[in-house]
């Protein structure tokens, strides 16, 4: 069995990558700048994790998987070279995983890994065993991976990786489709180059694809999908659809039909209209795959969510303490729309991800933030980019006060969490969102009452 050695293994795409090859038998190993609790996870099932990076850990390894993000000159990839060791890229090994099952694969801007987990939790707890890959840590599932001995393997394909347009599943879920992702010029090829290339790799992605099934409520992706064999999904369209819709505090209820018969009553233990849309498509998904709708929707009803998805962090004299990941201005409105929904007073502690997102979108963030009661607005979390001149938190901060919000504001992270801790109670719900690492502000909120 070949060696496979994954460059940042601590990641949340990699770490399921190296651990569902690990199960299959192959010889694993791998290393990170900084080990993450998914890393620590290998290590203690056998797979060879080292912290940092070195040429020397290339002894003996057959393939070096490493991202599109891993410049060229970095000293393990160079070596790689130097040692005529083959170079591969996450997505062709998701790829070649998937091509040993029936394949399902989720993919859009929004919504994909409540929507795969969804899929993944039905498809579990009816029994299907399914080998699972998703990018969040899913409680139901023990991970962001899962082995299994059944035929069906379920994916999360990111669409922000333009290799993904060739990944070739038998079913190819697709949630939505907007402009993230996107900058021309970058290095690498890390992104797509503008808004045309993500359609134009979407389009190949789905064209790729046994059939379809695609959110009928976005007028993009009913074009994208044209000539397609397809079957839509939605609120309001498509062949699956949800009628009677119930969204209540921490909850919410639907009819689900096909093709204009009630097959199912709903319950789902996560909030959000949003989230009704991702469940309809999990259950169309167990649908086609044919599994009983009445059965999916029994499994579907225990289902607790994803990390970092709505998810409660704690609690403060009263106050309800919730982690979200939304950092798209889309995900920011809906998730606000859910969390208004509740009842209390939102106060939301928005951390920007990214230079560039900010950059191109710091007025539509602002736009979406206006749900909220209160806005403490953080300075951007770069992840691996470098600051752009001129772009911080303020530029959104600002925005949101030019609209006239009356309680929003740019602070430091121990400004907000000083401020929030003095003045949390009974009635207000806390939201700390974005992608970075803002759920440990959360944290520390919910652990000062100790």
């Amino acid at each position: 069995m070949k060696h496979i050695h994954f460059m940042g293994i601590g990641g949340v795409g990699i770490s399921a990558l190296a651990y569902v090859l690990h199960r299959e038998g192959w010889k694993v190993s791998g290393c990170d700048a900084h080990l993450s609790d998914l890393a620590r996870r290998l290590s203690e099932l056998g797979v060879d994790v080292r912290n940092g990076h070195d040429a020397a850990h290339l002894k003996g390894v057959d393939v070096l998987v490493a991202s599109n993000a891993v410049p060229a000159n970095h000293p393990e990839r160079r070596a790689a070279h130097d040692a005529g060791i083959p170079v591969i890229a996450r997505m062709q090994v998701l790829a070649g995983i998937l091509k040993r099952g029936r394949s399902i694969g989720v993919s859009g801007t929004h919504g994909k890994t409540t929507t795969t987990s969804m899929i993944a939790h039905i498809f579990t707890q009816l029994g299907a065993d399914p080998v699972v890959l998703v990018g969040a840590a899913v409680p139901s599932l023990g991970g962001n991976a899962r082995w299994g001995n059944g035929t069906h393997r379920i994916a999360e394909v990111d669409e922000s990786d333009p290799l993904f347009a060739e990944v070739a599943v038998d079913l190819a879920v697709l949630t939505n489709l907007e402009d993230d992702h996107v900058a021309a010029g970058t290095a690498r090829q890390t992104y797509h180059a503008d808004y045309a290339s993500l359609r134009s790799a979407a389009r190949r992605y789905a064209e790729r694809a046994g059939s379809v099934l695609y959110n009928a409520d976005w007028d993009e992706l009913e074009t994208i999908t044209r000539g397609l064999d397809r079957i839509g999904y939605g609120l309001e369209h498509g062949y699956y659809r949800a009628e009677n819709v119930r969204l209540e505090a921490e909850s919410s209820r639907f009819t689900m039909l096909a093709g204009g018969n009630a097959v199912a009553e709903v319950e789902l233990t996560v909030p959000g209209r949003h989230n009704v849309e991702n469940a309809v498509a999990a259950m169309a998904v167990a649908h086609l795959e044919g599994l009983a709708p009445r059965e999916a929707a029994h499994a579907l009803s225990g289902y607790r969510g994803a990390a970092r998805r709505f998810e409660t962090t704690g609690h403060l004299r009263g106050a309800w303490i919730v982690d979200d990941y939304a950092h798209h201005p889309t995900e920011v409105k809906a998730t606000l729309a859910a969390a208004r929904g509740t009842g209390r007073t939102v106060r939301v502690v928005f951390q920007p991800h990214r230079y560039l997102r900010t950059r191109q979108m710091w007025p539509r963030f602002a736009e979406a933030l206006l749900g909220a009661d209160e806005v403490w607005v953080l300075d951007v979390y770069a992840a691996s980019e470098e600051p752009i001149e001129g772009v911080s938190g303020a530029l959104i901060a600002n925005r949101l006060r030019e609209l006239g919000h009356q309680r929003a504001r740019f602070a430091t992270w121990e400004e907000t969490r000083r401020e929030l801790a003095a003045s949390a109670g009974p009635g207000d719900l806390i939201i700390t969102m974005g992608a970075g690492d803002v759920w440990k502000l959360g944290r520390e909120l919910a652990e000062s009452e100790k």
